[in-house]
């Protein structure tokens, strides 16, 4: 889905002129000036757009059907479901396909022979993992908040929904979109390409043959997304270039390596791919780049907002959209000027919108929300401004 250039728009002055100090930093005050004069990020995008993260994770188990529904009621443009596969050969929604963390599966008997220890990424863990169960089994287990001791609220809906697949997220988007005749776009993640395919259980061609099996997955926006390269590279020489198509090149920890270049033993880093040059190498098969929300302004020592990088700018010039991950309501997760005195795992909205506007006054195109609720009082208070 190709971005096309425009005439600079009242947004886009409003945001320059926050990129150069002549606005307020954010509608709440709250947010210092650290873009400065030489800062200034034209945004590609026509429009910022909102990415439901693992659908409203803030405020329901992730990944579950009801996570994914509240998202779209609170306006996201897109709902993420990041994906893995089943013994049997079904994509499901999880965050990873370690099941521990996000299913009572330690708590049934029945499975108890199933867990195991494995080396994914390079990463060795222990637990119970989706590829080890059949579409049958999994459907046994029931969802649990992942992060109990912060989102102590969502841990009240746990055991009450089951892992989706991703044919049953298609089907209740196409049912949201046909009932408020709103337009919802996808935007799936494969999680450990390399991995699965090194078990006999390759993502790729099973993502195409669903998406492209549904009326709905074949018109909506898409947004295909991935830490690896090469499955991207792939997608794109399948897919090809299609007007409801953009590729997204996740990025990670500067240090770390994608998975796929794990796996061939290279050297390469998330580093190297966010360099001018690498950039221009992404735009050779992706249309977005997606760095964590720090690589395009950091923290410094004091945890407060440092000076923006050139990433955006980079990004802008390689012709990549820049779509950051992921904004979260509670002070833990806010840089320190947007906190709250109510403790880390308090909730501060005021802050979180203040962090956000300041984001999008460094140009970012769009960006990950795990309360979309927020993330589009954001976007409407900054485009208003």
């Amino acid at each position: 889905m190709g971005e096309s250039k425009l005439s600079i728009s009242k947004r886009e002055f409003l945001t320059y002129a926050a990129l150069s100090g002549l606005a307020a930093a954010s509608s709440s005050g709250m947010a210092k000036n650290i873009l400065q004069k030489d800062s200034k990020v034209p945004r590609l995008s026509a429009r910022i757009e909102l990415f439901a993260h693992r659908g409203a994770s803030a405020l329901r188990p992730e990944h579950t059907l009801a996570a994914y529904t509240l998202a779209m009621h609170q306006g996201a443009d897109y709902i993420e479901p990041d994906l893995v596969c089943t013994k049997d050969g079904v994509l499901v929604a999880r965050h990873e396909n370690n099941l521990t963390e996000t299913t009572d599966v330690s708590k049934r008997g029945e499975f108890a022979s199933k867990k195991t220890t494995k080396t994914i990424d390079g990463v060795t863990q222990q637990g119970w993992f989706v590829e080890d169960f059949t579409l049958s089994e999994l459907k046994q287990l029931r969802a649990v908040e992942r992060l109990p001791m912060v989102r102590v609220a969502n841990t009240a809906y746990d055991g009450f929904y089951q892992i989706p697949t991703l044919e049953e997220i298609i089907e209740l988007v196409a049912a949201e979109s046909a009932a408020t005749g709103r337009v919802i776009g996808l935007v799936p993640e494969l999680k450990h390409s390399s991995y699965h395919s090194s078990i006999g259980l390759p993502v790729e061609e099973r993502l195409i043959n669903v998406l492209d099996s549904h009326a709905y997955s074949r018109s909506a926006p898409l947004e295909i997304q991935s830490f690896e390269v090469s499955n991207l590279k792939v997608l794109r020489s399948l897919l090809g270039r299609r007007d409801n198509l953009r590729i997204m090149q996740l990025v990670d920890a500067p240090t770390s390596r994608p998975g796929d270049m794990i796996a061939a033993g290279a050297s390469t880093t998330y580093a190297d791919l966010v360099t001018p040059q690498g950039l221009k190498a992404i735009s050779q098969y992706a249309d977005v780049v997606a760095p964590n929300t720090r690589m395009v302004i950091p923290l410094g020592a004091d945890q407060r907002l440092a000076k923006p990088t050139r990433l955006v700018a980079d990004a802008h010039e390689a012709g990549l959209l820049v779509h950051t991950w992921t904004f979260r309501p509670e002070n833990r997760f806010l840089a320190a000027e947007f906190r709250s005195n109510a403790g880390e795992n308090a909730r501060h909205d005021k802050g979180s919108l203040a962090e956000i506007q300041t984001y999008l006054a460094a140009g970012i195109d769009g960006f990950f929300s795990d309360d979309s609720a927020l993330g589009s009082k954001a976007i409407k208070e900054f485009t208003r401004s």
